[in-house]
């Protein structure tokens, strides 16, 4: 069984908001729209070969596209006994702001309960302020930090701040 299984309810909520929306698990030939994206929101972002490391050993993946087929938004989740670990969840520039990454993170927590997961982790720069909000907002707690974890530049970087939702 897939994380993201029995979804209606909360698409039924997004698509009020965002129009028609397809959920897909991500593939590799989607890799050509996800790359733009993440590049565009992050000054470090996942490469191919990361995402490519995710697709081959299974981690779940999500893609949300509108009715014209136009990619808005994935999600990555690894998996291991009991944790989702939710290693990257993205949204279009554009979108920032709109909702969609809060309903995001609805419907991938929803879908790891479903799937019995116990918690959900994950780790955001402490500099990322609208990522800390969404995560605090939603009931995520810091848990711990990881000194040094992110790079800023080539001779600087900072910390991750370790955050657990219990499910």
């Amino acid at each position: 069984m897939s994380l993201f299984a029995n979804i209606d309810a909360l698409m039924a909520t997004a698509q009020s908001r965002f129009g028609q929306l397809a959920l897909d698990a991500m593939r590799v030939e989607d890799l050509d729209e996800v790359m733009p994206i993440e590049n565009a929101i992050y000054a470090h972002p996942w490469t191919r070969g990361n995402f490519l490391d995710s697709l081959r050993t299974g981690d779940q993946t999500l893609t949300v596209r509108n009715e014209a087929g136009r990619l808005l938004a994935y999600v990555v989740v690894m998996e291991g006994l009991d944790e989702a670990h939710l290693l990257n969840i993205s949204v279009a520039q554009e979108l920032h702001g709109a909702g969609l990454g809060y309903l995001l993170l609805e419907l991938v927590v929803q879908m790891a309960r479903q799937h019995l997961m116990k918690i959900m982790l994950l780790e955001v720069r402490v500099s990322n302020a609208p990522a800390l909000r969404l995560y605090q907002r939603y009931g995520f707690v810091e848990i711990g930090r990881r000194k040094n974890y992110y790079p800023v530049d080539l001779t600087t970087r900072e910390d991750a701040i370790v955050m657990q939702l219990s499910l």
